[in-house]
């Protein structure tokens, strides 16, 4: 193909991003967007100058009238499920933001309906491509800490603050609270960089008079041995974020992209990082165009969709099903 055609549904913020990667793509072009808005979307069309590109107000159009090779998904966390199925249905590889789901049966069955249809479904989970967390996942694989005994990680936000009355405060939107929107991104670190599996997890969540959980704190036992614990505090009055990986021959340190490698009685070590060679949305193109392998797939994107239901599960919370079937903005 000469050029990849891409639609987009939902035009808010995190749309904007995967738009800007995608335009500094030659191989690229945004034939088509859809969004209930009509603001939001003549908006996003003037702003990155998609005077060509099809409008819509709603993606089912989309699917059925624009000539598309692929679909980035930008909506509230429990459309994805359905605007993916219809996606891929339709023969389309799908780009799906965080979370890929908000269940596990739902994940597993995406991941069915992308083999049949033989198209690409990978996950927006932007660590993967971030040189601080590669060089952590490969000095863990290489053993350069030896065998992980711990691991805490821990998200810091002004989360509670800054989602009143949006639909990330909606269960019917959202899926859940500040767990399954930015604590996504830190679970998928705890379990990428790690390969560690879970199997039984005791949280505490803090609701902080909201409707949706707002600050959880949950101890992971995990099948290799290691302990984990999972800090995701939205009623915070910055971002902040760090993580510890303990293992029997050192440790490494990460703090808001500060990485530091410590051994026993020795002098701390600043390792040099690896430069960053793609992103999500670059990834996603050279998949389609079989430069290389998938490297968020849905199996992957479907472990951290399942911790993420232990934790709900274990700690009696059940987020509601969508309600609507909107492309809110993201």
């Amino acid at each position: 193909m000469s050029k990849v055609r891409v639609g987009i549904i939902g035009t808010g913020g995190i749309a904007a991003w995967h738009a800007r990667q995608l335009l500094e793509l030659p191989e690229v072009q945004i034939t088509a967007l859809t969004d209930t808005s009509d603001k939001n979307r003549n908006a996003f069309v003037e702003k990155f100058e998609l005077r060509e590109a099809r409008q819509y107000s709603n993606y089912e159009d989309m699917l059925a009238q624009a000539e598309l090779d692929a679909v980035v998904i930008c909506s509230p966390h429990t459309q994805h499920f359905q605007q993916a199925q219809d996606v891929l249905s339709s023969g389309l590889h799908v780009l799906i933001e965080k979370p890929m789901t908000c269940s596990s049966a739902e994940a597993e069955l995406l991941i069915h309906t992308a083999e049949q249809a033989g198209k690409i479904l990978q996950v927006s989970y932007q660590r993967h491509f971030q040189p601080e967390f590669l060089y952590i996942r490969d000095a863990i694989a290489s053993g350069v800490i030896g065998k992980v005994t711990s691991v805490t990680a821990s998200l810091y936000q002004e989360w509670r603050q800054g989602t009143p009355g949006s639909w990330r405060q909606d269960p019917a939107l959202s899926g859940g609270g500040f767990l399954m929107d930015s604590g996504s991104h830190i679970i998928d670190v705890l379990l990428w960089t790690t390969g560690l599996t879970p199997v039984d997890v005791k949280p505490q969540l803090h609701m902080h008079g909201a409707p949706v959980e707002i600050d959880t704190f949950t101890s992971i036992r995990f099948a290799e041995g290691a302990v984990a614990g999972l800090n995701l505090v939205g009623y915070a009055p910055c971002w902040h974020e760090t993580f510890v990986f303990c293992g029997e021959d050192g440790g490494i340190f990460y703090d808001n992209g500060k990485i530091t490698l410590r051994r026993l009685k020795q002098e701390p070590i600043v390792p040099d990082l690896p430069e960053q060679t793609t992103n999500q949305d670059k990834s996603f193109i050279d998949a389609i165009l079989g430069r290389h392998e998938v490297l968020v797939p849905g199996e992957f994107a479907l472990k951290v969709v399942k911790l993420s239901e232990m934790i709900y599960q274990a700690a009696g919370y059940v987020p509601q099903a969508a309600s609507i079937t909107e492309e809110e903005n993201v």
